[in-house]
């Protein structure tokens, strides 16, 4: 018997703590299995069926002594592994590994789900999980023996999208499952999830009940502001307020307890005190309500007690089959006709709209609804996640992927719960939907890589988010980048074309056929070139026939409208001129900025139709430069992770698997580059500069590889570029030509394309290898077009990985 060369008593793995949803939406708890589980695994057991127990055990069998079932709670968390699912405090279901002694790289798995949640989708949720543990521990195969008549297992292993082989035809079949994540697993996984989420979310996105714990008959309290809100607000379904001193609050009969309400409430809202708000979940949870907001503040910006405090209510609602929002948050709207939902203690409640947003801060919420109302900016909702213990971004962005009513979506994000999901969810829904989003630090490489990375349009300020969002709500995104600047006064127009040479736009001259049409139509000093200056005398016939021919012109994309007021014209002329040019021509934008003009805004709507309206035209020029930029990114063919040649990921885990954590022996980093296709040789220095890469497992983003050029170029000029992993083919083309030292690069005549062969051989070790820490080739080599590129030294370093450590 070979000894595995694995450690053999971890800690309890923390980082294998997740929320799970299952097929049905229903809402649980993932975790490993711990010693104080003993009692909780007998009653479990208790609880199996004769037929689960012979399924489990393949054959008929009797119950098992409680001291052998006791045992089955002590795991070393490595070569033994048990994940449960819970139901309150009661086991759903479990699934456990054992690491086979002699290979090392294979495992038993089993699974057992109680009678009354089979059907519901605990087995393929557990697989997804048991999976993902046992790769990052070194296991690529898990085997299962299934009696030929249970077809449910059967589904969940032939469902799973993993590669399985399963053994011959007969009483007992034997599966051997490959955990390496495949693409047609990774596809079935988004799909199940993407149900389940959106089941989830219909409690509290579309409830057919509210109630209100907390609500006050005092106005002005947020209490009574909730409910008012609901009533005003025409939700359609019960409004149940509760209050034990009231009979009525706003309208609606109050009731004493969570225990009096005359039904179970899909949604709870809670606005009490902090330390009286996990009593009250516990009471919704026990009266079946299905989704919770948790307004109260008094949580994890209090301190480390405080967070303790959110994430235990999470865990707690998670396992009871509920979704909780918050705390420290200010409620949901939803504007559809199917909800009618104000639940939120917000004076400024939005107009409906075609907008949807997610704000991580409370306070700030309310100025933001405030906002859109005076920009008549509609809203189809709005979720404001305040810590997002629970509900998150990327959950809400999936309800919206698939709502009908939302055209545009808004975040306001400080934190993500789990970026490398985000980043998956982003890139599917952008190419449909534009996602705009505002996050604090405007030097953070990681999250604008992560955005740009997913097509998100990243803004620098909230001012800023709702300028472009005005755009996308109401005009298309351009087809290019050239952009008309039709005015009336050669200052503003100057500063326009100032911003939008700054936004990555170009202002150009306009076609000779465009500039004869104009000529004889307009004043006799009107300049037609562009900006086309209409002069202070221009009327609102001007306005229209420069509008008009600019849209016609094949070589313009869009076009940017400045009007100052005279004394001569009505705004309201110009105005009705600009809402006619733009609708004759909807496939191309056109933004506006009456500068010093008021209640404009009002002027440029007719019926569905909006021209959005800035008070300055630098506003209107960034924001134009954004739905550029999105167009380019949703029209560019979209990337593939390739199959490398020369990839040895088996030789790989065995070289991983002899080495301790910490720095790996330069012979051994060698070995594990070359297992990849990647060599490390001396080499003469090339054309170019040389160059490095560096491979780092950030604890939110997972591995971030950044790219620059040694010396000055990165130490003096910070002139690196960082992409998050896996990376496609796109991603290692745009990260080895976005530096500003490109143009050297390429008049050089470096071999880019054995440079962007190396970066994804580089992002695919990294993925099959979670281990690695940190990883660094400096300096490589960069050679003539043909030669390809010399990585003259690699360093290499492991995370201590005996509790699933490394890059999620």
């Amino acid at each position: 018997m070979t000894t595995p060369p694995y450690p053999s008593h971890p800690s309890y793995p923390e980082d294998l703590e997740r929320p799970g949803l299952v097929r049905t939406g229903r809402s649980t708890f993932v975790r490993p299995i711990r010693p104080e589980d003993a009692d909780r695994l007998v009653a479990f057991v208790g609880t199996l069926s004769r037929a689960t127990l012979a399924y489990r055990s393949l054959g008929p069998v009797v119950r098992a002594r409680d001291d052998v079932i006791r045992r089955g709670a002590h795991v070393d968390y490595l070569n033994e592994l048990a994940l449960v699912a819970l139901d309150g405090d009661e086991i759903a279901g479990l699934v456990r590994y054992v690491r086979d002694p002699e290979d090392p790289e294979h495992a038993e798995v089993t699974f057992t789900i109680r009678d009354d949640h089979q059907s519901e989708g605990f087995g393929r949720l557990l697989l997804e999980h048991i999976a993902a543990a046992a790769r990052a521990r070194g296991i690529r195969v898990l085997e299962a023996d299934v009696l030929a008549d249970n077809v449910r297992m059967i589904n969940v292993f032939l469902g799973s999208g993993y590669r399985t082989e399963a053994g011959p035809p007969g009483q007992i079949i034997h599966f051997e499952i490959a955990v390496d994540p495949q693409a047609q697993a990774v596809a079935r996984a988004e799909r199940r999830e993407q149900t389940a989420v959106r089941r989830s979310l219909r409690p509290l996105l579309e409830p057919r009940s509210v109630a209100v714990i907390g609500a006050n008959r005092d106005p002005l309290t947020i209490g009574h502001e909730i409910v008012a809100n609901l009533v005003r607000g025409g939700f359609a379904g019960s409004v149940l307020p509760v209050n034990p001193r009231a009979e009525r609050i706003a309208g609606a009969r109050a009731y004493a307890t969570v225990r009096d309400l005359p039904e179970p409430p899909d949604l709870a809202l809670v606005a009490v005190r902090a330390e009286a708000v996990p009593g009250v979940v516990r009471e919704c949870a026990e009266v079946g309500v299905k989704a919770v907001v948790v307004v109260s503040t008094g949580f994890g910006e209090t301190g480390a007690e405080g967070r303790a405090g959110e994430l235990e209510l999470a865990r707690f609602a998670r396992a009871s089959g509920m979704r909780l929002v918050g705390p420290n948050c200010m409620g949901v709207v939803n504007t559809t006709p199917a909800a009618r939902l104000a639940a939120t203690f917000s004076p400024a409640l939005p107009t409906p709209g075609r907008v949807a947003m997610s704000s991580q801060s409370g306070p700030l919420g309310l100025a933001v609804l405030d906002y859109a109302r005076r920009l008549r900016l509609g809203f189809s909702g709005f979720v404001s996640v305040g810590h997002a213990v629970d509900v998150s971004t990327d959950e809400l962005l999936q309800w919206w992927e698939e709502d009908p009513g939302t055209s545009v979506i808004l975040l306001h994000v400080e934190t993500f719960g789990d970026p490398r999901r985000f980043a998956r969810v982003a890139r599917r829904i952008a190419p449909r939907k534009p996602i705009v989003a505002v996050h604090p630090g405007h030097a953070d490489s990681a999250v604008s890589s992560l955005f740009a990375q997913s097509g998100v349009i990243r803004t620098r300020s909230l001012q800023e988010l709702f300028d472009v969002a005005l755009l996308l709500a109401h005009q298309p995104p351009p087809p290019g980048n050239r952009v008309a600047v039709i005015t009336n006064a050669g200052g503003p127009a100057t500063l326009t074309v100032g911003a939008c040479a700054a936004s990555g736009l170009c202002v150009p001259a306009l076609g000779e056929r465009t500039r004869r049409t104009l000529r004889p139509a307009l004043a006799p000093h009107a300049d037609v070139s562009n900006p086309i200056d209409l002069t202070p005398t221009a009327t609102a016939a001007h306005y229209r026939q420069a509008l008009d021919a600019a849209l016609a012109d094949d070589g313009i994309d869009a076009a940017i409208v400045l009007f100052m007021p005279p004394l001569a014209d009505k705004p309201d002329e110009v105005a009705s001129a600009i809402l006619d040019a733009a609708a004759a021509r909807p496939d191309k934008p056109v933004l506006a900025s009456f500068l010093g003009g008021a209640g404009v805004a009002d002027l440029l709507h007719r019926g569905d139709l909006v021209v959005p309206t800035y008070t300055f035209p630098e506003a209107a020029a960034t924001s134009l430069g954004h739905a550029a930029a999105y167009q380019t990114w949703r029209s560019t063919p979209a990337g593939v992770v390739p199959d490398l040649a020369g990839v040895d990921p088996e030789r790989a885990r065995a070289l991983i698997a002899s080495c301790a954590p910490g720095p790996v022996p330069a012979t051994t980093a060698a070995e594990l580059l070359a297992s990849y296709g990647i060599a490390v040789r001396d080499s003469a220095p090339g054309p170019g500069p040389d160059a490095f890469l560096t491979v780092r497992a950030d604890p939110v983003f997972g591995p971030v590889v950044a790219f620059g050029l040694t010396g000055d170029y990165a130490d003096l000029m910070a002139d690196v570029a960082h992409r998050v992993t896996p990376l496609s083919d796109r991603d290692a083309r745009e990260l080895v030509r976005s530096l500003r030292a490109t143009p050297l690069l390429e008049k050089r005549g470096v071999d880019f394309g054995a440079l962007e062969e190396t970066v994804l051989r580089l992002s695919a070790m990294v993925e099959d290898l979670p281990e690695i820490e940190a990883l660094e080739l400096r300096p490589i080599r960069l050679l003539p077009a043909g030669d390809g590129v010399a990585v003259s030294h690699a360093t290499i370093r492991l995370a201590d990985n005996t509790t699933g450590g490394g890059p999620a």
